[in-house]
């Protein structure tokens, strides 16, 4: 990889492709500034050599639209509090108007470009989008490991018109971080992977079957492979389309001589939400007007014990419905064990939404070896797909 630890930036305008879709709540105050605090580093780096950092970013999916809900704007005063160093903001990420803006800042400078989705030719991938970015900098960075997956202008289509490109820090730890966790991993290796359908992990469990020695199936997803072996599973979410698949993933796993471990028991409801009836039982007796929201004591303990005789552990996906108290157990059990497997000697990478949301919920970010930013980006990796925002700048 290209990297910003020896280049000299002084008086480089440099345009860096930041993953600040953060999280929004009331008055579009910012609830969770992970994804700023992570590209900080790369920021300073530029700036403390004297650059002028211009940073670009999309957030959430405003459509080709203007929308001040959806404005970079809100996380202005949030990035000046961590940078510890003021920041200026333009309505806007191409044209002369930005061009002369920055041609106006001084070495040291912080920018904040307006959000690229507010044009349409951003997540088109269109070119000439691409060339209007690239007129505003001398040197290019890539620090956006969450869009990595996606062929958008600003990521994988801008590279070609750089001389001076280069991966940010942030962007850096997350690829060798996966290559250590994939290419070298400490045997016994163990992936658990959770969430509600199997369809958005197919790829994923089918590629890890060839590198794990033990894959941990748990939330929504297991109910198919549940419903394939002929249990019971009442009301409980599965994809009656995905059950021929389950049986293949289950089969090529005993050919490959790696431990499947579905939950023997779970935590069902009447209803979901928290005000139904609520029991326990065995995962293939669940009550035909039931349905399961969280892995059972019994499968809590058995996946326990197969984290903590681990060396190497990816997580991606909660066991149960963790936002609603009453079935958040499982997957606070699991980060636990997770974190305590890390503190006896194991790496532990844990990434997607829902799992990071859980090990912030249950404040174990520090427990764990690695937290990957990138989701979808993370999956993919996975998958053993390449990612177009890294092949272009190689």
């Amino acid at each position: 990889m290209n990297n910003i630890a020896n280049f000299d930036f002084k008086n480089k305008k440099t345009l860096i492709r930041v993953d600040f879709n953060v999280p929004l709540g009331e008055n579009n105050k910012v609830t969770d500034t992970s994804r700023i605090i992570a590209a900080i580093p790369t920021i300073k780096r530029v700036i403390s050599s004297g650059g002028i950092a211009i940073l670009i970013s999309h957030l959430g999916r405003p459509k080709g639209k203007k929308n001040l809900r959806y404005s970079l704007s809100n996380i202005q005063k949030d990035l000046e509090k961590l940078l510890h160093k003021s920041v200026a903001f333009i309505d806007d990420c191409i044209g002369s108007k930005v061009e002369r803006f920055i041609y106006k800042q001084t070495a040291g400078s912080v920018i904040l470009l307006e959000n690229l989705r507010f044009y349409n030719q951003e997540e088109s991938g269109d070119l000439e989008f691409a060339k209007k970015l690239s007129r505003l900098a001398d040197v290019y960075i890539n620090d956006a490991f969450g869009t990595a997956h996606r062929l958008h202008a600003s990521n994988s289509v801008i590279p070609q018109f750089f001389k001076h490109k280069f991966f940010g820090l942030l962007m850096q730890d997350e690829v060798l971080n996966l290559e250590k966790t994939l290419k070298t991993p400490t045997k016994p290796f163990t992936a658990i992977i959770g969430g509600a359908k199997i369809s958005s992990k197919i790829e994923v469990v089918l590629a890890l079957i060839d590198k794990v020695d033990n894959l941990i199936i748990g939330g929504g997803m297991a109910f198919t492979f549940i419903k394939a072996r002929g249990g019971a599973i009442g009301n409980s979410i599965y994809e009656e389309d995905k059950i021929d698949l389950a049986n293949k993933i289950i089969q090529k796993a005993e050919n490959k001589g790696v431990n499947i471990i579905l939950p023997s028991d779970s935590i069902n409801s009447s209803k979901f939400g928290d005000d139904g009836d609520i029991q326990i039982s065995h995962i293939e007796k669940i009550e035909s007007n039931y349905m399961g929201l969280d892995i059972g004591p019994e499968s809590i303990k058995i996946f326990s014990n197969v984290i903590q005789n681990s060396k190497t552990i990816i997580w991606n996906g909660p066991m149960g419905v963790f936002e609603i108290e009453l079935f958040s157990e499982g997957t606070r059990q699991i980060a636990l064990s997770v974190a305590k497997a890390t503190s006896e000697g194991a790496y532990s990478l844990v990434g997607g939404g829902d799992s990071v949301a859980a090990i912030k919920k249950f404040n174990l970010e520090s427990s764990v070896s690695y937290i990957s930013t990138g989701g979808g980006a993370m999956i993919e990796y996975l998958e053993g797909k390449k990612l177009p925002a890294i092949e272009a700048m190689l």
